[in-house]
């Protein structure tokens, strides 16, 4: 299977560049073919051609940044963070292999506790939404407040 690959971080340095090369690791090593395109503070490298993105079966977006989409038009896009690139990379080439082999086009999202279409996703079946929209319970985002960065500076300077 032919995919395409982005991924981006905000400084650009060492993350988006590990997502890439296990990104790409991950691949061959399940026998697909994948191009990735690095998003950094030194520019894009490896830029992805309007050929292989044509040719692409899916597209992997790994970043903590935004990135344009409209080059992506018509294909399966999933969507996670650079730590699912650096982290998960087979998962990620797995799940994309998956989505592509059941037909799926638009836009996916997955990893970092998220595992469900974007909003714009037009190929799904499935009309059952997340219970977090008709739940009263708040939506809590984060990680342990007691290891926040606030909590940490309130415990520092008390």
């Amino acid at each position: 299977m032919k995919l395409v690959a982005v991924t981006s971080c905000p400084t650009g340095i060492a993350h988006s560049q590990m997502a890439a090369e296990n990104l790409l690791q991950a691949g061959e090593r399940l026998g697909h073919d994948i191009d990735v395109e690095v998003q950094g503070a030194m520019g894009t490298q490896d830029e992805l051609s309007a050929d292989a993105i044509a040719e692409a079966d899916a597209v992997i977006i790994t970043s903590d940044t935004s990135v344009s989409r409209d080059r992506f038009d018509g294909k399966l896009v999933l969507k996670g963070t650079v730590k699912d690139g650096v982290n998960n990379a087979e998962a990620v080439v797995k799940k994309a292999v998956e989505l592509a082999e059941a037909g799926k086009t638009g836009s996916v999202t997955f990893g970092s506790g998220d595992d469900g279409e974007d909003a714009d996703a037009d190929a799904g079946t499935d009309d059952s939404s997340g219970d977090a929209a008709t739940s009263d319970e708040p939506v809590r985002r984060g990680g342990d407040p007691e290891k926040g960065l606030f909590a940490r500076l309130k415990k520092l300077f008390s």
